[in-house]
């Protein structure tokens, strides 16, 4: 099969380039980049020069399925037209995650290009929407916090073992901010330093939770406090989620044992969700499609803590995009994506 993809000079372009080169079923056709049109990829990442690609400033015809790997508003119009010819689309922005157009204008700050389309998107956490994707034209990939804390808090949500006051704390490698230079990730700004920011709410907080509120079914809606770090390092995000536990659950002896249980039966039969004996590391994670979760209960304060950890350009991003893509197009879900984490 042969697929495109926009924006490939970004980072989670070119980790697309990265994962589909070893995909035994798809052709990179056509790569597409704004500022580096008409150059080799191999000009742009001497890393990728084998691949034999040219950065051209629009995608060829022949491709079925395209990623799009746009900032927000300018994937969805790039998107639309590509739907509107059949082809099938995997969209790595924040275009048709979220369900209402008021919630997306007033997150992203922009009109939605065609909020039809909002409702056709399919919210691409497999794990969570298997069936779904796997019958879907258009899928929205998830954003890298909310893979993070979706999978991290959606079983004891599901089975109502916590209560609705949910705390995410995440903290995230430089590479989240994308390539484009600015001041809040200069080296000199970064290094030796870790700071909290958008504090007075993170566009991800939307879509984490429309996920986990979809989740609690009957159960009362999530009220979350989601706050966000930088870190010293390119890649990873580690998720701390706290939640108060039922009483009836606090009160068992076997808390503990009883939420590993619930949270290993949730995830038992998930390719790209390890549930942990020991506290996971985000280089644990480093270059593969795993979330790395780990729950626990703290007894003194009836809470529970939930751990995880995952590459954000991987699982975060392009990994989870090939994942996406494998069922759409009927290929073995861990096709190009069993890669083991680089460690240390």
């Amino acid at each position: 099969m042969k697929v495109g993809i926009i924006n490939v000079t970004g980072y989670a372009g070119c980790e697309l380039v990265r994962i589909l080169r070893h995909h035994p079923e798809v052709e990179i056709a056509s790569v597409t980049g704004r500022s580096a049109a008409g150059q080799s990829l191999g000009q742009v990442f001497p890393h990728l020069d084998n691949m034999g690609l040219n950065v051209t400033a629009e995608l060829s015809d022949d491709v079925a399925l395209v990623f799009s790997a746009l900032p927000h508003k300018a994937s969805a119009e790039a998107c639309i037209p590509l739907l509107e010819r059949g082809v099938k689309v995997v969209d790595i922005s924040a275009d048709f995650r979220l369900k209402q157009a008021d919630v997306y204008r007033e997150w992203y700050g922009v009109e939605h290009p065609d909020p039809t389309y909002l409702e056709e998107a399919v919210y691409g956490l497999t794990e969570l929407n298997r069936p779904a994707v796997s019958d879907a034209r258009l899928v929205a990939n998830p954003g890298c916090y909310p893979t993070s804390a979706i999978l991290a808090l959606t079983p004891a949500i599901a089975s109502g073992f916590i209560g609705s006051d949910v705390i995410v704390d995440s903290k995230s490698g430089v590479s989240g901010a994308g390539r484009t230079l600015s001041m809040a990730t200069h080296f000199s700004e970064v290094n030796e330093n870790v700071m909290a920011y958008s504090l007075g709410g993170h566009r991800h907080l939307p879509e984490i939770s429309q996920e986990l509120d979809a989740a609690a079914a009957a159960n009362q809606p999530v009220n979350l406090t989601f706050l966000t770090h930088l870190i010293p390092m390119t890649r990873g995000i580690l998720s701390s989620c706290y939640a108060p536990l039922r009483p009836d659950i606090a009160q068992d002896p076997d808390a503990s044992q009883r939420v590993r249980q619930l949270y290993r039966e949730f995830y038992a039969d998930e390719p790209f969700v390890q549930v942990t004996d020991a506290p996971p590391q985000t280089k644990q994670t480093l270059g593969n499609n795993q979330c790395l979760i780990h729950p626990v209960v703290d007894p003194r304060t009836n809470r529970l803590i939930v751990i995880s950890c995952l590459d954000n350009l991987v699982k975060g991003a392009a990994g989870q995009a090939v994942q996406n893509m494998n069922l759409m197009c009927g290929y073995p879900e861990q096709t190009a994506l069993e890669s083991l984490a680089v460690y240390p």
